[in-house]
């Protein structure tokens, strides 16, 4: 958090420090860098965050997103509770984080229309849980652990509260949220919340692995899988059936394309049109 007397533009220049930003072909890795405080979420961080999926959603080079952080003990702790108990004692306002000018940053993650992996390399708790949960595909290393502490914290897992009972079985997500036990990367995988789990130091490789796989299809097609999935969520089947969302992947140029190489046998050059 930015301290008395640093201007906005120190407290950018350090924001863009805790956000690694990388391309590795086209996908775009985005690692949260704060090891020493395990990879916490302060309000700059997680401005920076959004920003990062917001260039990444218009960069047509980018089709695919990976999210982890630095280091082997966390890939993100949550909200940097020692600043807050800081800002606390020094009689600063809470700003509850859906009430900002801004959308809420894990908002923004579920709404970019790009297919987005977590490479989860330690502990996901409380915002780092709900920083995974905000993702499309999860992939966990075996030491990892996870939940939601946010009721023995007295805080409120707003993000959690409404997505979680969407993404796994409501009497699972409900057992985080009230009991607020942490469970292993077992555990995750076996009620869903993991797609996969692997060896320690190997969560990356993994992920960058299945992005390049996503990154390698056609990147209209993932586009309107990824948008109309998460717009039908909730809507009956009736609706859901009849959305019509981004450009029509069978009116495209990329279909030609696809059908082309497929007969051709060789591999197919999408334009993204």
């Amino acid at each position: 958090m930015s301290t008395p007397g640093q201007t906005q533009q120190e407290t950018a220049g350090e924001a863009a420090q805790d956000l690694v930003i990388e391309d590795r072909g086209h996908v775009r890795v985005l690692t949260l860098n704060r090891p020493q405080r395990a990879n916490a979420l302060t309000p700059e961080l997680m401005a920076a965050i959004a920003e990062a999926f917001v260039e990444a959603g218009a960069d047509p080079e980018v089709r695919a997103i990976v999210v982890t952080g630095a280091g082997d003990r966390a890939f993100c702790g949550g909200f940097d509770l020692k600043a807050r108990h800081e800002a606390d004692q020094a009689g600063k306002p809470f700003v509850y984080l859906m009430s900002t000018r801004e959308r809420f940053v894990f908002e923004v993650i579920y709404e970019t229309y790009k297919p987005v992996v977590a490479a989860i390399n330690g502990a996901a708790v409380a915002g780092g849980f709900e920083l995974a949960l905000a993702c499309d595909l999860r992939i966990g290393e075996e030491h990892a652990v996870f939940g939601l502490p946010e009721a023995k914290r007295g805080m409120g897992a707003h993000f959690a509260t409404v997505m979680l009972p969407r993404a796994i079985p409501r009497a699972h997500a409900l057992d985080l949220l009230f009991r607020s036990e942490y469970i292993d990367a077992a555990k995750a995988e076996s009620i869903g919340f993991l797609n996969k789990v692997v060896a320690k130091g190997k969560a990356l490789d993994e992920a960058m692995a299945w992005a390049t796989q996503i990154a390698g299809n056609a990147p209209i097609t993932v586009r309107r899988m990824k948008e109309t999935a998460s717009k039908a969520s909730g809507l009956p089947a009736s609706a859901a059936l009849r959305l019509n969302e981004g450009v029509n992947p069978y009116l495209s140029e990329d279909r030609v394309e696809g059908i082309a190489a497929f007969v051709e046998k060789r591999p197919p050059r999408w334009k993204g049109r």
